[in-house]
């Protein structure tokens, strides 16, 4: 691994809430490359959304230490993380998260009037994702006046206009029909291709985990492939050999 953008040692997580404690990540190391595109994968429950919210510092860890571009960032403040992750990180939900009394441009340009840009500015490079996404003739309209994949267009917008190093998304077509899947699918890589923007997705479509060179696969808690391991060889190839 030569240029990772984040590199995770030893990442504990547990849930502990009295009556029940749940051992959620149980030592989880893993570097993602610079430009990399990684797909998470596994059965429900057996960690990946905990993984990224802790790689990702939206929820804080038990053990270990996360660095995001050399930077620790649970040994950051809370005030400056939420800083941090809005400067250098894009979120992308199954859920969208949009504010149903905005519209679409309204929507996108909020984090950056959130982190202080000004209302002009803020307005132009929000146009410009929306442009980007292929939503330019659809503004000024509310979510409910969209369909789910273009509200989820929407969010990759919102998401990108601040120019993210890393963006991470928890089951990004999950609400969406396989035509429109494929779509977003679509859009990821075009503008993982152009930008050369860090993509950890969160999936359960095998079709959306074949997108990237790496599919980690989890269980338990576990990391049980990172993705980078050969396959080894089988009797057969060592006999022909």
């Amino acid at each position: 691994m030569n240029d990772p953008i984040i590199s995770a040692q030893g990442i504990e997580k547990t849930y502990d809430t009295g009556a029940v404690r749940v051992n959620a990540l149980r030592g989880i190391d893993l570097d993602v490359e610079r430009g990399e595109i990684v797909t998470i994968m596994g059965p429900s429950g057996c960690g990946k959304t905990t993984m990224l919210n802790c790689l990702s510092g939206l929820d804080e860890i038990d053990a270990g230490r996360v660095l995001i571009d050399g930077q620790a960032l649970h040994d950051l403040p809370d005030n400056e993380r939420s800083e941090y992750r809005a400067r250098r990180m894009g979120f992308v939900f199954q859920l969208y998260n949009l504010l149903p009394v905005l519209t679409a441009v309204e929507n996108i340009e909020m984090p950056l009037l959130v982190s202080g840009i000004g209302s002009s500015e803020a307005r132009r490079r929000a146009s410009e994702m929306l442009d980007v996404v292929g939503l330019a003739d659809w503004a000024r309209h509310t979510p409910g006046e969209l369909s789910g994949g273009q509200r989820q267009r929407v969010t990759i917008a919102r998401a990108l206009v601040n120019s993210p190093a890393i963006v991470w998304a928890d089951e990004p077509t999950g609400d969406l029909d396989s035509e429109t899947a494929d779509e977003i699918v679509q859009l990821v890589l075009e503008l993982n291709r152009a930008n050369r923007q860090t993509f950890v997705i969160v999936t359960h479509s095998i079709e959306v985990g074949r997108i990237g060179r790496r599919i980690v696969k989890m269980r338990d808690g576990l990391i049980e492939d990172d993705g980078l391991t050969p396959a080894p060889e089988t009797a057969d190839q060592e006999d022909a050999e």
